[in-house]
């Protein structure tokens, strides 16, 4: 297999025989378009399990959920779990940890599409799973985020990035050898919501991007709405969340996003609204949603809106994680509120970044201001930029720049005070 040394453009096309190998669909098939943000499926991904999904990427407290069952299997039982409260450690990247909020439930056979009621209980808003076992030893996982009841019972949301998590869900849903995303091929450009995704159920990259986050937030007794891409998008206008919220958090890879959610986005942003983007390359594509089917359309910067515009930073690069480095302090004068108590001056390092980066463009704000760097990562020019802006209105907006201080806030004590610090000053009215 093999990849172009350094990424300069956006995509890279990999070798056919990983098609051939993990997918079956032929001798000759057609090359795999990936963004190489570091995970292709392999074959563990593959590995049998309960497949099930919920149709809806979330649902409100006291409704009731369709838990769809997708595989054969006998003397199933279900139970539904709250993932971030538990100090449970999670070792693979097919299994999920969480609380319990149910009772183990039989629900008995299924031929190949058993469709289950679930009682959603007035729990906590946040990501849940049902953890199904068949009588074989089969284990599936089927997450849904557990949405507010209303907009701004909380004053901070995070939002998880639920369309992204299935635009790298390489699932074969219809059976044709080839799976259902615009990764698999250059001619698809769909890819389906509510679909059981591969690692046992689990979505892409959620060990590496969004758990240590969840635990952060739960261990650190921090209250928040949670929102999955569907509750941003059904938001009724950019003041609704403006009067909601006064910072609005993306920790994940928050890479598709429709129309509708960028203008509130921004709208949000120009009424005075917070914002942190503790990855990387985020609002890049837009998609277009029809029933549960999202279409990639264009780059936003090809549509006359550059990312860079909202978050200061857009994508530049990425190199699959093969070369990660320390940040580097540029301008802590510029927001000695952010590297307070961490003892970091212009020239210290810390932290460690890397798969994609983001860096300014002419078309970031014109008083944006780049804290951090790590120089020329994956090339001459390939520099992953740390940025902050604040607006007339008031808003006040951060960009990590590189993956990802969201999945480094535990581990990292440094990470860890700076995005404290963040957090507390974006989230003052």
């Amino acid at each position: 297999m093999s990849a172009a040394k350094h990424i300069q453009g956006r995509t890279v096309v990999l070798a056919a025989a990983l098609a051939a190998s993990f997918f079956s669909i032929g001798s000759s098939p057609s090359p795999i378009e990936v963004d190489l943000d570091g995970w292709v499926p392999t074959k563990a991904d593959f590995a049998p399990s309960v497949q099930a999904a919920f149709p809806r990427e979330s649902y409100a407290p006291g409704s009731t959920a369709s838990l769809v069952v997708y595989s054969k299997a006998k003397g199933l039982t279900v139970r539904i779990f709250h993932a971030g409260p538990e100090h449970t450690r999670t070792v693979g990247y097919d299994e999920l940890q969480g609380i319990p909020v149910t009772r183990s439930a039989q629900i008995g056979a299924s031929v190949g599409r058993l469709t289950v009621p679930v009682a959603v209980g007035d729990w906590p808003t946040g990501l849940y799973f049902a953890r199904l076992h068949a009588a074989d030893g089969r284990v599936g996982f089927a997450p849904f985020v557990l949405r507010p009841r209303r907009l701004g019972e909380h004053r901070v949301a995070v939002v998880l990035p639920t369309q992204t998590w299935q635009a790298y869900n390489f699932r074969d849903d219809n059976g044709d050898g080839t799976p259902d995303t615009w990764y698999a091929g250059w001619k698809t450009h769909e890819a389906r919501l509510g679909r059981p995704f591969l690692h046992r159920g689990v979505p892409p990259h959620f060990h590496q991007y969004d758990l240590a986050f969840l635990h952060w937030l739960a261990w650190s007794g921090r209250q928040v709405d949670f929102l999955a891409d569907a509750d941003l998008r059904g938001a009724p206008s950019a003041k609704a969340l403006a009067d909601a919220y006064d910072l609005i958090v993306f920790p994940g890879h928050h890479e598709y996003v429709t129309t509708r959610e960028y203008d509130l986005v921004q709208g949000y942003r120009d009424l005075g609204g917070n914002l942190i983007f503790l990855s990387a390359n985020n609002f890049f594509w837009q998609i277009l949603k029809r029933g549960d089917v999202m279409t990639r359309t264009k780059e936003w910067r090809d549509l006359g809106r550059p990312e860079a515009a909202l978050l200061g930073v857009q994508y530049r690069a990425n190199d699959r994680g093969r070369h990660r480095g320390p940040w580097i302090m540029r301008d802590a004068e510029a927001t000695p509120w952010l590297f307070a108590g961490t003892g970091l001056k212009d020239g210290s390092t810390f932290g460690w970044g890397g798969i994609e980066i983001d860096k300014t463009s002419p078309d970031s704000p014109h008083n944006v201001k780049v804290l951090a760097e790590i120089p020329d990562l994956f090339g001459p020019g390939f520099t992953a930029q740390m940025t902050y802006y604040e607006t007339p209105a008031g808003a006040k907006v951060f960009s990590a720049g590189a993956f990802t201080l969201a999945g480094a806030v535990l581990d990292d004590p440094v990470v860890g005070k700076l995005v404290d610090n963040l957090w507390n000053h974006l989230a003052q009215a």
